[in-house]
């Protein structure tokens, strides 16, 4: 066995610190992190993020502009912005679909109750976002998430989480799609897949 792997084995045992979302937010006030700090926490490791192409950056607007249309004054649309999942876990989706507060998470961050849908977008991430973000949220109860996958111009969706898995899982790259929770919101995926 080479050194290096040796090494790597040795430090995968070795124990991790892992950082409360309140030691987190803490290291913004005292400006280790800023708001420019391209960082999530997932399972209480801070995360650096992939930079945002032009592809994904399009379908974020497409879809915050889309549902910020069909649902204004019912849903909140969150872009890019914290969801409080647990502890340890403090992701930043793409969009969220968020129940209405009239205070607009002004006092606190959304919590995982508040969310009725979560869509992350995918390009580089695509790995990433299945493996690890999609279980992470069946842990934590998110009713329904939307997976846009670029490259192979499919929108996966996720639905019922029961035991940290989701129970429901479909393909689509055609047709009309909505929200479970939001029925009268949707998106036409010839829209984002032209020519499909």
């Amino acid at each position: 066995m080479s050194t290096l792997l040796a090494d790597r084995e040795l430090l995968n045992l070795q124990p991790h610190h892992r950082w409360t979302v309140a030691e987190y937010h803490r290291m913004a006030e005292v400006g280790l992190l800023t708001e420019d700090s391209r960082v999530e926490l997932i399972d209480g490791e801070i995360i650096e993020m992939a930079p945002i192409g032009s592809s994904h950056g399009g379908e974020v607007k497409y879809f915050s502009n889309k549902f910020a249309g069909q649902l204004s004054g019912h849903v909140i649309v969150s872009v890019q912005d914290p969801v409080v999942l647990d502890g340890y876990e403090e992701p930043q989706p793409d969009i969220a679909l968020l129940r209405w507060r009239n205070d607009y998470y002004r006092i606190a961050h959304p919590h995982a109750e508040d969310v009725l849908l979560i869509i992350e977008i995918a390009d580089s991430t695509l790995r990433y976002d299945r493996d690890v973000k999609v279980p992470l949220y069946a842990k934590n109860g998110i009713p329904e998430v939307w997976l846009l996958d670029i490259k192979n111009r499919q929108l996966e969706i996720y639905r019922e989480p029961l035991n940290g898995q989701y129970q429901q899982r479909a393909y689509h790259s055609m047709g009309n799609i909505a929200p479970m929770l939001c029925p009268d919101a949707g998106i036409d995926l010839a829209e984002i897949f032209p020519n499909s």
